[in-house]
Parts: structure tokens; sequence; C-alpha cells
């Protein structure tokens, strides 16, 4: 250890974020030169990393961008191992940097093309190297999960910190406010489509058939059992269509889509996800 100084210990510490023990070892292993010891450590993450991928990410938080001006939205599932670094300050910026670049930059189909792309905050770093950054610091593997881009004009909410659920919300008309105000609606009532004829035809002929057999052991006319049914299904879609949910916020009896029409707001397009716990 002869000839490192704490100038130096203090100087890479501040570059990398690693403890005082693995920059002593790095200047050591490198002579002292603060640049070959900031490489090195990076290769040795590197080779943690890769040691560490199988590790299970089950907690994250979505990144989300979204905008009327300009027309365009993103939403990215950024995964961690733990609870606590989805409140690291680092962390939240990259999950907002890669959201950021998504729905700004070229667009991206995979994570892998993201990644490769400039990071919004860091000029002349790329997303993956701020990844892999953040990974020497907390040695805790993050993993891009979902991505999405919309062209349009798009509101958003993120629940809990964005570490729960996230929806993104694509619009004509309206403003940002109202656009949030669904958004909320969305992730409180978490409907599976926007409108009846987007919902999985297969469970929606479960349904009918099921609401069928019962129609017809309740004795009623075979003539008018299908009649029924199909007035029945009707709150079957209230309970899982969007735009014929009772929207929650509203008065009396307003459908989602009868709040947006009244409102001069076309709602196009929805995305919600949550995190699995």
């Amino acid at each position: 250890m002869a000839g490192i100084t704490a100038a130096q210990v203090k100087e890479l510490r501040e570059i990398t974020g690693l403890p005082m023990m693995e920059c002593k070892k790095a200047l050591s292993e490198c002579e002292g030169d603060v640049d070959r010891a900031v490489q090195w450590l990076r290769e040795r993450g590197a080779k943690v990393l890769s040691d560490r991928s199988s590790r299970e990410t089950s907690f994250g938080r979505f990144g989300i961008f979204a905008s009327f001006d300009p027309p365009i939205g993103a939403m990215v599932e950024l995964k961690c191992e733990s609870a606590p670094v989805t409140q690291n300050d680092e962390f939240v910026q990259l999950a907002s940097d890669l959201a950021q670049q998504l729905a700004t930059g070229p667009g991206a189909a995979t994570a892998d093309e993201l990644l490769a792309q400039p990071s919004p905050s860091k000029p002349g770093t790329t997303l993956a190297e701020q990844k892999d950054e953040l990974f020497n610091r907390i040695r805790e593997v993050f993993n891009v999960g979902r991505i999405e881009r919309i062209e349009g004009a798009c509101g958003s909410y993120s629940h809990n910190a964005a570490t729960v659920a996230g929806v993104l919300l694509q619009v004509e008309g309206g403003t940002p406010e109202l656009a949030k105000d669904v958004c909320m609606h969305i992730a409180a009532m978490r409907p599976a489509a926007l409108t009846v004829e987007e919902l999985n035809a297969e469970e929606v002929e479960r349904e009918r058939a099921i609401l069928r057999e019962v129609a017809l052991k309740e004795g009623k006319p075979e003539s008018i059992v299908d009649k029924m049914v199909e007035g029945r299904l009707r709150s079957f879609y209230a309970e899982r269509v969007l735009l014929e949910q009772q929207y929650v916020k509203g008065e009396g009896k307003e459908t989602v889509g009868q709040f947006a029409e009244n409102h001069g707001m076309k709602i196009k397009r929805f995305v919600h996800w949550e995190f699995a716990k």
C-alpha cells in the first residue's frame, strides 16, 4: 500500500462511489494511477455483475415521461433486487432517464436498443454505462423490463412513488390535469381494456355461457334468454372496460367515457403496469 495517499483514495471514492477499501485495493493494483483504477473497478464490477446476473429482480419502479407538447409519452420498467434501492436517488434518475430517452429519442424496440442510447442527464454517457456505474456503487442487479412508447398527447400517474403501479394515457383534447385524473382512476379500478371490442373474446364468451346457464336454471323462457344475457353482460363490461366504468371522481353514474366526452377529451389508449408482489 506504500505510495497510495489518502487524497488519492478520496478522489477515487468520489468518482466511483465505492467503499474506501475497494478504492485502496484498486489504486494499489494500478500503482496509484486513478484513471487506471477507475477502469480496473469497472472491469471488476462487470465480472461481479456477470456472476450475479441470474438473481431475481422482483422490485423496481416505473420511469414515466408524459407530455402534451410535444405530444409524446413513454414508460419503462426498471427492476432491482430489493425495496430500499427503489428509493435511491440515482436509481430514480436512471428510471427517469430511460423513459425520457425512449420518448424523446429515436425510439427502441428492445431494452438493449434503449440502453445503447445517450443518457439525458449524463452527457457523453450511454444509459448502459449509467446503469453499470450504478451497479458498481450499489452492487445490486438491475434489469430493464417492459418498455412502451406512445406517439400522441399523454398524461400519466404513478402510484406509491412509481414502485407499485404506473399508468400512461394517450388522449386527444383535454388537459394534462384531466388526463392525470383518468390515470388515477385506472390505477384504482384496473380496467382490462379500453373498449368492449378490445376485451378478450374468449373471456367474454365464457361469461356469456355462464350467464346463459344461470338464466336457464332460473326457468327463463329460452326465447328471451339471449336478450337477458346481453343485458346482464353490461355489468360485466362496467367492471372491466375503462370507458364503461363508473368514474370514481364523478357525480352520480357518470362513466369514464362520459366524463371524457363532457370535457372535450377523447381517450385513445392506456398502459397500466403493476409490480407483482
